[in-house]
């Protein structure tokens, strides 16, 4: 498991790196990128040409060396049972090989073989090195240090993925809002053109994040990861659209917890028989959302108790008890953070077990076929192939870990950050000025559905679609990071947050008195989400389960009265 300063980071990273077997299936991964490989050494150019033609200079002496080899090999005859042809099935004697004289001339081969390669590499070393220093700082000279321009950051930020294309909705709904279409037009316009614009405000993030350092970073990620929902949920909030303030809070829960997980789940289990992941941080985050859902069924119960009774509501400020429990709520999250980053950072760290491939069904007979065709002597090609696809993964693996550098400069990071986040608001304020043309009474859309179902689409697209690429991966540390740490973030972080702001800018109706269904379901979720992870371990059923729970959820949305 990660901690939370690096789960989202190390999430994007393994879901928007594309891979170099094929194309990344999933729409946010970057076709464009690089790493400290590709880059070039600004700060020490000549040492940067000389490792890259001693790396030239070594692969070409390797392949002299293997043709040597191959050369010496065929003169002297197959020296190894791999290289020898499988017996004749009719013939019954076996084929001798004098090995003590064939190993006597292959070591005295070897031996000259290494002599003639250690005087000609030490001699070429002694003659070339001038020569590699001179070419090395003629090229340094002749060479430009690529520096990043900004038409090279905006080739990341616009074309880094390929549903980016949506970002031509962005233009198209300031066009259709000044020009006074239809509102349902510029619902839907300005609501496509927010998807693109939450994934290009988490990249801008991530590579802030990489300019100031892995603390700093962290809690931007950490602080940043939600942007979208708060941005939305304030505009709703100063335009007193209160149902799709609390409704889509809700919705953004729900639809993590049993929407995005349940897609890991399922997508990640078909493939396996089961993968696991750290139960114990998995249940401290799920705890976590047991104390919201009670922050939010005391206020709720409270209000209705209190508010019937004319004598005692006027009596009790029902409004104070959703403020001081707010309070409480962002102390809590502060809390949490510390216990991540500072106190049990040891146990975040710990890495879970590795899934288990499923493995197809072995046919009647197979395993005496396969003894057959080891005992003709298909041994050591059968070797070599195990030892080749041992040699890919492991390549898989490194390139997984490759460590990722800045694409973007700081003030070119803080650009497309800055610029994301004021289209974001924009296109959120279009959006939710024309809610009334789309969802009400007699619109066949309620605003419950609305805020529950539709709105948390667009602030969790990307992070949808990473933690879902992250558990194919078999990495369902990030992937449950990425999914019940977002609700948790919601949760004791953007919820609470949003009662202040309204508190501040005097609308007393946002507080955390919800509507009983809307708490009644988070209830469920969080109650089934805990059942679910309490073993540490997941499968494709569990899957189902939690998206079939959300597929009802959304039915009884859609017929719930405004």
């Amino acid at each position: 498991m990660y901690r939370i300063d690096t789960i989202k980071s190390r999430a994007r990273h393994t879901a928007w790196k594309a891979s170099k077997k094929g194309s990344n299936w999933n729409p946010w991964a970057r076709k464009i990128s690089h790493t400290g490989d590709s880059l070039y050494d600004e700060e020490n150019p000549r040492g940067s040409s000389d490792s890259h033609h001693s790396r030239a200079h070594s692969e070409a002496c390797a392949a002299d060396g293997v043709e040597l080899e191959t050369r010496h090999r065929d003169n002297q005859g197959p020296v190894h049972a791999a290289t020898m042809p499988p017996p004749s099935r009719d013939s019954s004697k076996p084929l001798h090989i004098n090995s003590h004289a064939n190993g006597e001339a292959q070591d005295s081969g070897d031996a000259s073989l290494t002599r003639r390669k250690t005087n000609k590499t030490d001699s070429e070393e002694e003659q070339e090195k001038p020569g590699l220093d001179r070419h090395a700082s003629t090229k340094s000279r002749k060479r430009k240090q690529p520096v990043i321009t900004p038409w090279t950051q905006f080739k990341h930020v616009v074309f880094g993925s390929w549903v980016n294309i949506l970002l031509l909705a962005v233009p198209a709904g300031f066009a259709v809002n000044y020009a006074h279409l239809n509102g349902i037009v510029v619902f839907v316009v300005n609501f496509i053109a927010i998807v693109p614009l939450a994934g290009m405000l988490s990249y801008a993030t991530e590579e802030l994040a990489m300019h100031i350092g892995e603390t700093l970073g962290g809690l931007l990620n950490a602080s940043f990861g939600n942007a979208v929902e708060l941005i939305v949920g304030i505009q709703a909030l100063v335009k007193k659209e209160l149902v799709i303030v609390k409704t889509s809070l809700i919705g953004s829960m729900l639809s993590n917890l049993l929407l995005v997980m349940g897609m890991c789940f399922f997508l990640g289990g078909v493939s396996r028989v089961e993968q696991h992941f750290n139960v114990t941080v998995a249940q401290t985050s799920a705890s976590l959302l047991a104390l919201a859902v009670a922050s939010l069924i005391i206020p709720t119960v409270f209000r209705m108790w209190v508010e019937p009774s004319e004598e005692v509501s006027d009596l009790v400020d029902t409004d104070a008890l959703s403020r001081g429990t707010s309070i409480i709520l962002l102390f809590v999250y502060g809390c949490y953070l510390l216990f991540q980053l500072k106190t049990h950072v040891v146990m975040y760290n710990e890495p879970s077990k590795k899934g288990e491939m499923r493995t197809k069904e072995v046919k009647p007979g197979a395993a005496n076929r396969g003894i057959a065709a080891i005992g003709a002597g298909a041994a050591g090609a059968v070797g070599g192939k195990i030892h080749e696809d041992t040699l890919l993964n492991n390549q898989e693996e490194d390139d997984e870990d490759e460590e990722e550098v800045p694409v973007l400069t700081v003030l070119g990071a803080l650009v497309a950050l800055g610029l994301s986040t004021v289209l974001v608001a924009f296109c959120s304020e279009f959006m939710v000025d024309n809610i009334s043309s789309v969802a009400g009474s007699g619109k066949g859309l309620s605003e419950t559905f609305l805020g529950l179902i539709l709105l948390p689409i667009v602030g969790n697209a990307a992070e949808h679609a990473t933690a879902v690429t992250v558990a194919m991966k078999d990495k369902m540390d990030l992937a449950i990071g990425v999914a019940v740490g977002s609700s948790t973030q919601i949760a004791l972080l953007v919820l609470p947050l949003t009662v202040l702001i309204g508190w501040i800018i005097g609308i007393d109706e946002m507080n955390l008195s919800f509507d009983g269904f809307q708490v009644a379901v988070l209830f469920v979720s969080v109650l089934l989400v805990n059942y679910l992870i309490g073993d540490g371990k997941s499968n494709w059923l569990e899957g189902m389960l939690l998206m079939t729970t959300y597929t009802i959820i959304a039915v009884a949305a859609f017929v719930y009265p405004d």
